[in-house]
C-alpha cells in the first residue's frame, strides 16, 4: 500500500526533473565548445540571472517563500527590531548617568564654588552617550552585510556545472559587499563626529531647562484640565455712591484655570 501510494507522487517528480535536464540539453545542444563567442554569451547570460535573482531576493519580488523569511525580509529585520533592540541594551541607568553628571560638574569647578552648571558637564556627558551609539550601527552593518553574504552563497550555487566561473562570480561580490561594508562604517564615523562636534541646544527638539519647565507645567495643567477645586459662598465688600459699606454674598466656583461668582449656588447669573 505504501508504495502504491507514493509511486505516482515519484513518478511526477521524475518527469519534473526529466523536463528540467532536457531542457538544459535543448539550450547547450547547438552549442560548440570552441566557438567562443558562444561561451562568452553563456557566460555573461549566467551572470545577468545572477545580478537578476539577487536583486529579486532583496526587493522581494519574484516566487514567494512561505515557509522561511526572505534576504530582504531578514534585512528589514535588522533594521527595524534588532537595531532598535541593541539600542535599548545600551540605556544608561539613571542613578549611574546622575552621577557621572555630578562628577563631571565638580571636576570642572575644582576648587571653586559655581554658581550655574557649566555647558562642559552637559557636553562631556553627552557625548559619552552620543559614542555609545556607534557600537550598534556598526553591529547592524555586520548583520546586513552577512545577509548578503548568505544571498551571494545561495545564488552560487545555481553555477555548480561551473566551478571557476562561480568561485570568481562569489569573489567578486563578496568583494564588493566588503568595500561596501568598510564605506557604510566610514559614514557611521563622519556622522559620529559631526555630531560630536558640535551641541546645537538650540535645535527644537532639544529639552533645555526652559522647556522642561514650561512642558512640567503644561502636563500639571492638562493633568487638572478645568478640574473644580473649591465651590462655597463668598463676602464681597463695596462701597455705595454715599460712602457706605455695603456686604453681599455670592456663590463662587474656583477651578483650575479660572473663578467665576454667581448670585446663587445654583450657578445661575454669573458676575464675574
Amino acid at each position: 500500500n505504501h508504495i502504491r501510494e507514493t509511486l505516482p507522487q515519484l513518478k511526477d517528480k521524475l518527469h519534473k526533473q526529466l523536463a528540467v535536464l532536457e531542457k538544459q540539453v535543448a539550450h547547450f545542444k547547438g552549442m560548440e565548445t570552441s566557438d567562443a563567442g558562444k561561451k562568452t554569451k553563456a557566460m555573461v547570460q549566467m551572470i545577468n540571472q545572477f545580478g537578476n535573482k539577487f536583486e529579486k531576493k532583496i526587493e522581494g519580488s519574484g516566487d514567494v517563500n512561505l515557509k522561511e523569511l526572505s534576504a530582504g525580509a531578514r534585512i528589514a529585520k535588522v533594521f527595524h527590531e534588532r537595531f532598535p533592540f541593541e539600542i535599548v541594551k545600551m540605556e544608561q541607568d539613571e542613578r549611574t548617568l546622575r552621577k557621572e553628571i555630578s562628577f563631571a560638574i565638580k571636576n570642572i569647578h575644582g576648587v571653586r564654588v559655581g554658581l550655574f552648571t557649566p555647558d562642559m558637564a552637559f557636553e562631556a556627558v553627552t557625548k559619552k552617550l552620543i559614542e555609545k551609539l556607534k557600537l550598534p550601527c556598526d553591529k547592524c552593518v555586520d548583520m546586513v552585510s552577512t545577509e548578503l553574504g548568505a544571498v551571494v552563497n545561495e545564488l552560487g550555487e545555481g553555477m555548480a556545472r561551473f566551478p571557476r566561473l562561480r568561485d570568481e562570480t562569489e569573489r567578486l561580490a563578496l568583494a564588493q559587499i566588503r568595500e561596501s561594508e568598510i564605506t557604510c562604517k566610514r559614514q557611521i564615523e563622519t556622522i559620529m563626529t559631526m555630531e560630536l562636534s558640535y551641541m546645537n541646544t538650540n535645535h527644537p527638539d532639544f529639552i533645555g531647562f526652559a522647556n522642561a519647565s514650561s512642558g512640567s507645567a503644561q502636563k500639571k495643567t492638562s493633568t487638572l484640565g478645568n478640574q473644580v477645586i473649591r465651590k462655597g459662598w463668598l463676602n464681597i465688600c463695596s462701597s455705595g455712591l454715599t460712602g457706605a459699606m455695603r456686604n453681599r454674598e455670592f456663590w463662587f466656583v474656583l477651578t483650575a484655570q479660572t473663578i467665576a461668582w454667581y448670585k446663587d449656588d445654583e450657578e445661575n447669573g454669573q458676575k464675574y
